[in-house]
């Protein structure tokens, strides 16, 4: 599913399940960016959304991570700059305290903590020149159990593993656990598709192709579409094309 320039992934499903609350329940939101004004601006766009409740605001990690504690949101807006504890930090503390969904907010696609923190457990990533109502949309999708990710942040995972001069070696065991049609999928998830780019390649139906997706997803053990790309790339499902020289 995408709007705009997003793509929300399906997880797992039971993955973060308490986030899976009544639709009739605000989403309640905890920001954390060490700029005032900025916290104030994301509040007022938010808190115009009946389906959302701001409850806190965090100046340092430290903080959002004391205030995730006491006010158990079910997302964290958490600014790519925050002072204190480095997002990595800050995302993991959160995440061993409390079922809660993360999402950074960048400047820029080449931050390279964006990638840590992902690993760390974050959920999704914003530009922060992202359109307003994207803001709110991707607050709702995570809120939701999804995952998400600016179309130039997937491109960059791609770009990254695909750069990777040696693969690791993931279980074979895993990968034997998948049918020929779901590696087929696999396959096709590394290169950047979604699940309805899927469908039109395969010729098959929308509803079909993220029926494999999420099989997968249960069979190999992860979360999140982002890790499915790294292991079909670490498999060998995927194999990097050579990078063209330009002439000077």
């Amino acid at each position: 599913m995408t709007t705009g320039g997003l793509g929300t992934f399906d997880r797992v499903p039971g993955a973060h399940s308490g986030r899976s609350a009544v639709a009739s329940r605000p989403v309640r939101v905890l920001i954390a960016d060490g700029e005032a004004l900025v916290r104030a601006g994301f509040r007022a766009l938010l808190e115009g959304d009946d389906g959302i409740v701001v409850v806190g605001e965090a100046a340092t990690g430290d903080e959002a991570v004391a205030l995730a504690g006491r006010t158990n949101p079910g997302v964290v807006l958490v600014d790519a700059g925050l002072p204190g504890l480095g997002i990595v930090e800050t995302t993991a503390r959160m995440l061993s305290q409390s079922v809660v969904a993360v999402m950074l907010l960048t400047a820029s696609e080449g931050d390279e903590r964006i990638f840590a923190a992902l690993r760390a457990g974050a959920s999704g990533v914003l530009l922060k020149d992202t359109e307003p109502r994207e803001l709110v949309y991707a607050v709702q999708a995570l809120a939701r159990g999804e995952a998400l990710l600016s179309s130039g942040f997937t491109r960059r995972l791609i770009a990254e593993l695909a750069s990777r001069p040696e693969r690791a070696c993931p279980s074979l065991d895993l990968l034997e656990e998948l049918t020929a049609r779901e590696r087929e999928v696999l396959a096709l998830v590394a290169r950047g598709l979604t699940n309805h780019e899927i469908a039109e390649d395969l010729v098959i139906a929308p509803a079909t192709s993220k029926t494999h997706v999420r099989r997968a997803m249960v069979k190999l053990h992860v979360h999140d579409r982002a890790k499915l790309v790294v292991f079909a790339y670490e498999a060998g499902l995927v194999v990097p094309a050579p990078r063209v020289k330009h002439p000077k």
